[in-house]
């Protein structure tokens, strides 16, 4: 990470060099363009500028949904470690609704200085395709920071249910109507329930949430019977006895729940569903400044307290590169776009 920094500041220096040769080659012969060389390295020298000092003031970390939920929890593990990097804090803001899109939206809006960015999971790239508008385009409206974290997700039912797994779930399901919860239509909990309906041959209804807290809540008070979201919120409850797991979305069993089978291996060979947790800016933010958000959010997130705090709730600390993350959204964006076009799902 500091590597790819360091070649950032190299080149940029080695840009402002070539430009001011350029000025003082030109000023003599051609007094207009050099007027204009010399706005482009003034111009250039205050964005190098600011990159190299980034950030002087607080940045706002917007979360587009509640408290409680993955991204909410990543999002305050790495605030507690970016005011000892940056020197400024990092301050957290949930701007819930429309299953992510009030949120994402208010960001995409934003200016792009690096000052407002948003911890998106893989609603970020499900809802375009998902809602008739979702007002924003991932690709367009945002640049890749870091994929922050990843997670399996987690079906749970209450402990009264009659089933132990997502065989036993899908048997069920066929001898009588069932209701599974997610934290809001959108995200993967919803989706992977979609998938599963394919892939089992049922009909469970999809019973959307104001996040994973209210989710989980209904599910321990057996008003849904089954639920679906990402890990980490549901651990502690199923550890409790409060909730019973059924089926975890990866190929691998985790260690955070390891008598908790994997969907695939009770029947369904190929099901393979995870939620990812990463941080965009607005479409502008110069990479200068992108590099020095990476950097930052790389270092909080595998600070070892934080490291040991996310693997614990089972999160996969990743903090990868723009790059990395940009390839990412896009083969996500075509993953999901074809799970919506079988499963019918969209929302007005």
């Amino acid at each position: 990470m500091a590597n790819q920094l360091t070649l950032m500041k190299k080149w940029a220096m080695q840009r402002e060099k070539t430009v001011f040769n350029q000025v003082l080659a030109c000023i003599a012969q051609r007094p207009t363009r050099a007027k204009g060389l010399i706005a482009g390295a003034m111009m250039l020298c205050v964005a190098f500028s600011h990159a190299q000092n980034f950030p002087t003031r607080p940045v706002r970390v917007v979360v587009p949904y509640p408290p409680g939920g993955p991204n909410d929890i990543v999002a305050r593990i790495a605030a507690q470690r970016l005011p000892d990097i940056w020197q400024h804090a990092a301050v957290v803001d949930n701007r819930s609704g429309a299953g992510g899109n009030i949120g994402m939206e208010l960001v995409a809006r934003s200016a792009p200085d690096g000052y407002t960015v948003c911890v998106v999971s893989t609603a970020f790239v499900v809802n375009p395709n998902l809602y008739k508008r979702a007002g924003y385009d991932p690709v367009k409206d945002f640049v890749a920071v870091t994929h922050a974290a990843s997670s399996a997700l987690l079906a749970f039912a209450h402990p009264a249910l009659p089933v132990r797994n997502m065989a036993e779930l899908a048997k069920l399901a066929k001898t009588r109507p069932l209701n599974y919860a997610s934290p809001s239509a959108g995200t993967t909990g919803h989706l992977g329930g979609e998938l599963f309906n394919l892939m089992a041959g049922t009909t469970m209804q999809h019973i959307p949430y104001k996040g994973a807290a209210l989710a989980l809540t209904d599910v321990m008070a057996a008003q849904v019977q089954v639920g679906i979201t990402a890990l980490p919120p549901a651990v502690p409850h199923v550890k409790s006895g409060a909730l019973k797991g059924l089926g975890v979305t990866r190929l691998k069993r985790e260690a955070s729940l390891p008598d908790v089978p994997t969907v695939a291996e009770v029947g369904f060979p190929g099901y393979d569903v995870d939620n990812m947790i990463g941080i965009v800016a607005p479409a502008g933010t110069t990479p200068a400044v992108v590099a020095q958000l990476q950097a930052g959010f790389a270092k909080a997130i595998h600070a070892q307290q934080s490291r040991d705090k996310l693997v614990a709730i089972g999160f996969e600390p990743i903090a990868g590169t723009p790059a990395e993350f940009s390839a990412y959204i896009k083969s996500e964006m075509k993953k999901w776009s074809n799970v919506i076009k079988v499963s019918g799902a969209k929302i007005e």
